[in-house]
This record gives C-alpha cells, sequence and structure tokens, in this order.
C-alpha cells in the first residue's frame, strides 16, 4: 500500500513539473546574440535566455507583475529595491521610455525579465536596454515568462539570481547549477536596510498650499505630483528623520508612503509612526491632523497600533486587482505592489480602527480607517503609476480631510 501511494506522490509530482513547463520552449533569439544570460532559482530550475542592460549580474527576491503597461514605472518603484521582477505581458519596450514616467531617481528593481524585448517606436523616448544599462542594471529576454509565473504562483516568491555569459557558454550546466547556488545564497531581504537604501537622504519642499509632511519610505514620485496638483506644499522627510524634527514643521497633514522590505524588519519606523499617531490622537477632532497611509505606510501604521503583518504567498504586484469597500460596497481595480499584508485578527479592539477596504481576490486587508479620526491607509497605490486613475479620489478626500482641518483651526 505505501508502495502505491509513493508511485502516486511520484506521478503527482511529475505532472506538477510538466504542468509548471507546459509552456516552456528552447531559448531564442532573433539576432546573434551578443551576451546570454541564466536565471537560478533556489527550487532548482534553471532559466537562459538573452542579457541586456547593464553587463552584470543580480540576485533578490523573484517576483511577477501583471501590467501590461507601465514597465518603466515598475522598473523605478523604490518597492521594488532587492527583487528581480518578472513582467507576464510578453511585449517590454516597445513605446520606450521617458522622464515623465521614471517614478524615482534610479530604477531599484535589481533585474528585469521579459519574454520579448523591443526597441521603442515613439520618437523622443529611449530605448530601454540603454535606460537599464546607463543605471547599472542587467536584464534578460527570451524567458517563458508565463511557466516561470505559474512556478512562482505553484511555490511562492523565491530567491533568484542572475549570471551572464559568453553565447558559446549559454546552456552550460555548471554555469546553471551556479547560478542555482548564488540565489540559495542570496542575503534574506529582511537582513538589508531596503527602506534606507529608497528614502531621500535630505529634505525637499515643492508646491504652495496646506502643509503636507511626507515620510518618506520609498516614495512613488507620482504620490508628490498627486498632493502638489491639489495644492499642497509637500516636505519630504527621509525615513531617518526624527519625529520632533518632523513635528517642529508643523505639518496640517501627514502622509506615509510606499517603500520595499517586511515592515516587522523596521520596527524603528514603525514606533515613529506610532509618535505621530499619538499626536494626531491626543489633538482629537478639535484639532485634527489628517495621516494618510499607503502600501508599507499601511502597515507600518497597522503594527504602530499594534496589528501583525505576514508575507503573502505570492505577493500583489499588478494594476487589475479589485478591491471593495466595506461600507458602501463599491469596488475599484487597483494598482498594487507589495509582499506583505495586515493580518485583521491581529487588529486591537480598542484601537478605534477597522478595515475600510478588503481585497476581492484573496480577502486580505487593503485599508484601514479610525472611527472618529481623519486617518486613512490603502494597501494599494491610489496614485496608479502604472495602472488605473480609479483612485485619485483618495488624494481629494485627503487634502479635504486636510483643507477642514486648517479651516477648524483658525
Amino acid at each position: 500500500m505505501s508502495r502505491r501511494r509513493s508511485a502516486v506522490a511520484e506521478r503527482e509530482a511529475f505532472l506538477l513539473e510538466r504542468q509548471l513547463h507546459l509552456y516552456a520552449s528552447d531559448m531564442y533569439s532573433y539576432a546573434p546574440m551578443s551576451r546570454a544570460a541564466v536565471l537560478g532559482l533556489e527550487d532548482g530550475s534553471v532559466w537562459w535566455g538573452e542579457a541586456f542592460g547593464d553587463a552584470s549580474s543580480a540576485s533578490g527576491e523573484v517576483v511577477f507583475n501583471t501590467a501590461m503597461t507601465g514597465y518603466q514605472e515598475v522598473a523605478s518603484d523604490p518597492s521594488y529595491n532587492g527583487q528581480l521582477v518578472v513582467m507576464t505581458y510578453p511585449l517590454i519596450g516597445n513605446y520606450g521610455v521617458f522622464e515623465r514616467a521614471a517614478e524615482s531617481r534610479k530604477p531599484w528593481v535589481e533585474a528585469l525579465v521579459v519574454r520579448e524585448l523591443n526597441s521603442t517606436c515613439r520618437e523622443g523616448t529611449d530605448d530601454l536596454d540603454s535606460y537599464l544599462r546607463a543605471n547599472g542594471v542587467p536584464g534578460i529576454a527570451g524567458v517563458d515568462t508565463r511557466a516561470l509565473t505559474r512556478r512562482l504562483r505553484s511555490s511562492g516568491t523565491l530567491r533568484g539570481a542572475l549570471i551572464q555569459v559568453p553565447p558559446h557558454r549559454a546552456l552550460d550546466p555548471d554555469i546553471g547549477n551556479e547560478a542555482v547556488a548564488k540565489a540559495r545564497a542570496t542575503t534574506a531581504l529582511a537582513l538589508r536596510p531596503l527602506v534606507a537604501e529608497a528614502s531621500v537622504s535630505s529634505e525637499r519642499t515643492i508646491g504652495a498650499g496646506p502643509k503636507i509632511a511626507l515620510l518618506d519610505t520609498g516614495v512613488k514620485e507620482n504620490q508628490v505630483r498627486s498632493l502638489v496638483q491639489r495644492g499642497a506644499t509637500v516636505r519630504v522627510f527621509p525615513v531617518e528623520s526624527s519625529m520632533r524634527e518632523l513635528l517642529s514643521w508643523s505639518p496640517d497633514g501627514i502622509v506615509i508612503t510606499n517603500g520595499p522590505g517586511d515592515p516587522a524588519a523596521i520596527p524603528q519606523v514603525a514606533s515613529s509612526v506610532r509618535i505621530l499617531l499619538d499626536m494626531a490622537q491626543s489633538r482629537g477632532s478639535g484639532r485634527p491632523v489628517p495621516i494618510l497611509g499607503i502600501c508599507l505606510g499601511h502597515q507600518l501604521l497597522a503594527r504602530a497600533i499594534g496589528a501583525s503583518t505576514s508575507r503573502l504567498p505570492f505577493g500583489h504586484h499588478g494594476s487589475n486587482h479589485p478591491v471593495q469597500d466595506t461600507v458602501t460596497g463599491q469596488v475599484v481595480i487597483t494598482s498594487q505592489n507589495h509582499e506583505f499584508q495586515v493580518d485583521e485578527s491581529s487588529l486591537p479592539s480598542h484601537s478605534q480602527f477597522y478595515v475600510s477596504k478588503r481585497n476581492l481576490n484573496d480577502g486580505s486587508v487593503e485599508g484601514l480607517a479610525h472611527r472618529t479620526l481623519p486617518i486613512r491607509t490603502y494597501q494599494y497605490h491610489p496614485e496608479g503609476a502604472p495602472g488605473p486613475r480609479d483612485n485619485e479620489p483618495v488624494f481629494d478626500r485627503f487634502m479635504d480631510d486636510v483643507r477642514d482641518a486648517v479651516a477648524r483651526r483658525s
């Protein structure tokens, strides 16, 4: 009986492995390769292709993004610091890259993995290949990204390593084994100062209007633009700023931004957020200071009130995630990029916070709101970039809260 069970288990494992490679094919190139590359995963799988971008190696967590457009915004999102990103849409690079689409001062992905790399078809734009090369970021094309994505969905987020070799060494099993070994030796992201790397090193101020203090844990530039366009003066504070310094500016509202990594790995930032919350709660509804948390900022606020966070199986990365408002029932399509979630059962009942948004794919927490104060958080990205603009009213509501708070204090 045990022998039969063993045979069944082996058969099931074989079928699963075959399914994961259902679409796999030999590596391809439309022209003779100048550089070959291999992506090795910690589970032992090896993915060969053609190198582009910078002629360097890379390692980190491997995640997939399902957005059909916005590859430059994805590459320059600081939340991807420490990660190799697989684009599931097969044609990447066809409309080029340009300054307005950059979400940060440089691309933050460790590497970009694509099925087919294209040159730009638009005048006045640069090639994605040149953009990555100029910023020291490697890439690999010709990979069966559907098969790779199926593997990541089946196994969960895996560590990976990318190695480049001359074309004559392509498909060398020793090189593949080396990539796998490097993947398995890759430092866990929780041990890297990802947020400190992504945050600005000095303050900057932009705009004119009510004063918004933005705690930069890896902000996307469109969050700053969205606030300035709505009439705010935004001062960006480095993540290591003292909260005494931030509050001495007497902000009318506070934003805690998106950023990379595990919120549990940065308890000092959660402590800073706790100080901001204590200030807002002590002032109450008579002299309110609205607070907005986005993505990592949402998770940090949850940890500041005593809740816990945990890792999702393969994260949420894309621009097509449905989220429902728990009060109105309204559903919006959102842009998302995170590996961790707030654990709903851990929310302290005395905190006065409730779950305001919920993911319709897996039921995870997508937003928190205070019952009496203008303090709201969103796991998704209301600024899009890339993704739908359906959720920009988040900034409208926040700025309405800020102006109302200013009027009360007048």
